[in-house]
């Protein structure tokens, strides 16, 4: 065993779910002056989960006590008290945000008290390496340890687990089964790890990878699984497995601690397995899938492993017969209290859709679960139009066996009853996804009337969130998109909506779709210019007339009679992204996707020229592309015509007319991710503006109310959600923010107290540069 790796602890990182000084692990969690100014509220804009979960994990002491992981939106524990989630991971910055995605949870089965995350996103060029996070205190305070090597949380085999263990009779030491570095050993709670030389090269070959439509990607090992029977407390446990996703020679033995390693005899080949779980009589069951997931899986199978004689058996519920079964198996959980009840899922099963199955005689006869199944919508009634599926894990409650939980790709349904099943009855399942917030939205539009946001969300299409605190339904079918992607209210005809999207599979309908009550019902565009769908969508400020510029069309177009008839609009580049003037119904603008050039229309979107001028040329030289084509980085200014705001990741915000002119640049705005507009402050004429981005090297969400010469930071280290993609105000509520994060959905904030409505405590001076005078400039 190799301790030429070792790592120490980076740093210190809290969640501030407990007051912000506190001892933890022995070392000071100092109080350090907070940059917060203005005291904010912030809470979750309701959808009811959304994305997907990929592993559950029960802590065997404590009845209540249980975590769930997601792929993009950090961790959760399960408050019961309260019955919601409890999020531990808003904390991450925007810098940390690769963390976001959680590959594994380990819990130490003898303390209530530790938790490990391994986290880490991508294993891509681009993101960071991974870490892990670990709590003695559930999570409440974090400290991180930086790994020399990345993890994928969001990438394929994400649902297989779990690769971090921790030692049931030693909490000291964990091991963690990596995607490309091989296997890993911590004997200090994580503080420092070293790397297991002897562990088989399986671990890293070319078989222990997998492919999708987007790239090839090492999943390597998968999970640890120690044998609580061959240890005694306070000593290592001398025996563990160790699997790797290889349709070779797939499971691992040690038998003196993790120092040596043999494959075990009589294995299945042929397919990868993806879970281990231990039965409390000593017998192992294995799920496999000839792919990882969760992208696709079309052959499986479910084993009995007893490690006494060696001795396999085929358990699968439904038999292969010797041929591919098309589908493959997710996960498999044993009653804690009766090891003959087992309870597995199907995965990719879409014809006609994903089971459950129990079995209460170890698995020698089962049957489905779903036939006789109640499913209660009421918390999140939009999940009515979905079956469930991505059910890579499924865990018996182990002290209330009736309470069984299984994952999907858009969030947790749990038994109540689940013994009833035995007696013939129906199950009753309910989405337990409170406050489990989970999305990607790529757009947020808050109107001057009706509902005060609406959303496009990747996977989920879109909502009219009516009341923030309830999940919605999605917009009204038809159209149906998978993605929504653009949206837009007409700047002086708010009840018209029009928004693109995406469709999976063959295209069945128009990927546009317009509202004229607000988004209350939609109709598909007539027809679609060209193009495949999606990219930015724009209303002119009276509602009569659309701009669109679908991704790949080369073109923009614009429609007077929601698409019936499309014109090409001239002068504009081959991608772009297109806006409407809020005021003036002839105005529309774009910028182009590759350099940032300005364009300006004055004749309703039919011709474009460029902007030009000083505003043109410094947009050009400050731009940088966002990660994804339809970011916003141009911005109609809501009260005048011709104005914009023009941001940049490289150097803030400045404003001009479609003259070329401007009238200010900031000077100390690092960098600007995301602008938004909301009602003016008491006594003043233009809209609040706010921000996410970063000032005086400080990463945050920053308000203004005097169109951007003083800046005011409104949220804290507590509360930073990795990732903001778009932010807006509420025109119609003073103060209120509206934001979209990379995988914890929707949130909204408002001032705590009073003070919200003065800007005079200490703001951040913009420094801005006067150049030429804009009309309603003060």
């Amino acid at each position: 065993m190799s301790q030429s790796e070792q790592i120490p602890i980076a740093r210190l990182v809290r969640s501030y779910l407990l007051p912000a000084c506190l001892f933890a692990y022995g070392l000071l969690a100092a109080c350090r002056a907070s940059a917060q100014i203005v005291p904010y509220t912030w809470r979750s804009v309701s959808i009811g989960g959304g994305g997907y979960v990929s592993g559950l994990v029960f802590h065997p002491a404590e009845q209540g006590l249980y975590y769930a992981r997601t792929d993009v939106g950090g961790a959760y524990r399960w408050d019961d008290r309260t019955k919601r989630w409890i999020p531990l991971t808003d904390w991450l910055t925007a810098d940390d945000a690769n963390l976001g995605g959680i590959d594994s949870i380990a819990l130490d089965p003898r303390d209530t008290g530790w938790v490990y995350l391994a986290a880490g996103t991508y294993t891509t060029d681009y993101a960071g390496n991974a870490a892990i996070l670990r709590s003695h205190d559930r999570g409440n305070t974090f400290q991180r340890v930086d790994l020399p090597f990345k993890l994928g949380g969001n990438e394929l085999g994400r649902g297989n687990g779990e690769r971090l263990a921790v030692d049931p009779h030693d909490g000291h030491i964990l091991f963690l089964g990596s995607r490309t570095a091989g296997l890993w050993r911590s004997i200090d709670n994580a503080v420092s790890w070293s790397h297991i030389d002897s562990f088989p090269v399986m671990a890293t070959a070319s078989s222990a990878s997998a492919e999708n439509s987007w790239r090839r990607q090492s999943i390597g090992i998968v999970f640890v699984v120690f044998d609580p029977a061959s240890g005694q407390a306070n000593q290592p446990t001398p025996v563990l497995y160790a699997g790797v996703s290889t349709r070779e020679t797939s499971l691992f033995r040690s038998t003196d601690g993790g120092v040596s390693w043999s494959a075990v005899p009589g294995q299945p080949t042929g397919l990868r397995p993806n879970h281990m779980i231990r039965g409390t009589d000593g017998s192992y069951y294995l799920t496999y899938g000839d792919e990882p997931g969760p992208d696709s899986m079309h052959d499986g199978a479910v084993w009995k492993f007893m490690p006494a004689d060696n001795r396999w058996t085929d358990i699968t519920p439904l038999p292969r017969n010797d041929k591919p079964s098309g589908f493959g198996w997710g996960d498999i959980a044993v009653d804690a209290h009766d090891p003959h009840i087992l309870m597995a899922t199907t995965f990719c099963h879409y014809t006609p859709y994903d089971e459950i199955y129990r079995s209460t005689d170890g698995g020698m006869h089962w049957a489905a679960v779903f036939p006789r199944s109640s499913f209660d919508h009421s918390n999140a009634v939009w999940t009515s139009d979905h079956h469930p599926h991505w059910m890579s894990d499924i865990a018996i409650d182990p002290f209330d066996p009736d309470h069984v939980m299984f994952v999907t790709g858009y969030g947790v349904w749990a038994s109540r009853n689940m013994h009833a099943f035995d007696q013939g009855a129906a199950v009753s399942w309910w989405f337990q996804d409170t406050n489990l917030e989970e999305t990607v939205p790529l757009g947020l539009i808050s109107p001057s009337r009706g509902a005060h946001l609406l959303s496009v969300v990747g996977d989920l299409d879109g909502f009219r969130h009516d009341d923030l605190d309830v999940a919605p339904r999605q917009f009204a079918a038809a159209p149906r998109y998978a993605n929504g992607n653009s949206i837009d209210v007409a700047g002086r005809a708010p009840q018209v909506v029009a928004r693109t999207g995406r469709i999976r599979g063959p295209v069945d309908t128009v990927r546009a779709a317009y509202s004229l009550d607000g988004a209350e019902s939609w109709q598909a565009f007539a027809s679609e210019p060209g193009g495949q769908g999606e990219g930015t969508i724009a209303l002119a400020a009276d509602g009569r007339s659309a701009l669109w510029f679908p991704l790949d069309a080369g073109h923009g177009y614009v429609t007077a009679d929601w698409g019936r008839h499309w014109t090409a609009a001239s002068g504009l580049p081959k991608a772009a992204r297109v806006l409407a003037d809020r005021v003036d119904p002839k105005r529309f603008y774009a910028q182009d996707i590759s350099r940032g050039a300005l364009f300006v229309s004055r004749d309703g979107g039919v011709h474009f020229s460029p902007i030009g001028g000083q505003l043109d040329t410094i947009a050009q030289q400050d731009y940088q592309a966002p990660r994804r084509s339809i970011d916003a980085a141009v911005y109609a200014v809501p009260e005048h015509a011709g104005e914009l705001y023009v941001t940049s990741v490289r150097a803030g915000v400045m404003r001009g007319r479609d003259d070329g002119s401007v009238s200010w640049r900031s000077r100390t705005i690092d960098s600007a991710v995301s602008l938004g507009f909301g009602k003016a402050a008491p006594g003043h004429s233009e809209s609040t503006l706010f921000l996410a981005g970063k000032i005086g090297g400080k990463s945050g969400l920053f308000r203004s109310i005097d169109s951007g010469k003083h800046w005011l930071r409104i949220n804290d280290d507590a509360h930073q959600y990795g990732e903001i993609g778009y932010v807006t105000g509420d025109p119609r509520v003073f103060g209120r923010i509206y934001f979209a994060t990379g995988g914890r959905g929707i949130f909204r904030g408002d001032p705590a107290t009073s003070r919200g409505m003065r800007a005079t405590a200490a703001p951040v001076r913009n420094g801005e540069k006067n150049m030429t005078p804009s009309r309603g400039m003060r």
